[in-house]
Parts: C-alpha cells; structure tokens; sequence
C-alpha cells in the first residue's frame, strides 16, 4: 500500500508541475495572458503540496526521486499534449530515471 501511495502521490504531483509549468508556458509564450499563467500558480503550488504527502519523511529523497518522474512525465506530457515524438535516447532517458526513482525510493534499507 506505502508503493501504491508514493506512486501515485508522484504521479499527481507531476501533473501539477508539468501541467502548470505548461499552463504558464501558454500564458507568457503563447500570450493566452494572465488567467493561464495564475492557473498554472496555482497548480504549481498544489504540486508543493501533494510532495509533502509522500510517506517518506526525507525531503532531499523525495525531491531527488521525484525528478526522474519529472523527467519521464515530461515527455510523456510533450507526447500527448504537443505531439512530440520523442527519439530512442529520450526513452532510453526516461527509462534509467525510472530505475533511479526505483532505487532511490523503493529499495531496501536497513533501519
């Protein structure tokens, strides 16, 4: 249940980053103005949050895990919502800060 949960409290928190730092992409580089760039605020803020809630209580960890998600959430969010097509090394990429989030987070350690 403990992996279940950070799963999916590191999924949630990708959403918002990458969702708000695109909606204040949108905002200021495709000028669709200040309603999208607040929007994007907040969702960002609410991703501050939502990492607070993983149950591991080390914050260097959680942060450092969390950038591989970033990264392969990332490009999974260019892929649906901007059509890139991402090349083999950016799979690649995605797949070994995959297996670093695995080791950081998920690995076992003597208490």
């Amino acid at each position: 249940m403990t992996v279940t949960r950070s799963l999916l409290l590191f999924a949630l928190a990708a959403l918002a980053e990458i969702g708000g730092a695109w909606l204040v992409w949108q905002g200021v580089r495709e000028h669709r103005g200040w309603g999208w760039i607040g929007a994007g605020v907040i969702a960002l803020g609410l991703y501050g949050l939502v990492a607070t809630l993983q149950p591991d209580a080390h914050f260097g960890r959680i942060l450092a895990a969390y950038g591989g998600v970033f990264v392969a959430g990332s490009l999974a969010w260019g892929m649906v919502v901007d059509g890139f097509h991402p090349d083999r090394y950016d799979i690649a990429g995605a797949l070994l800060c995959l297996v670093g989030v695995a080791v950081i987070m998920y690995a076992p350690r003597g208490a």
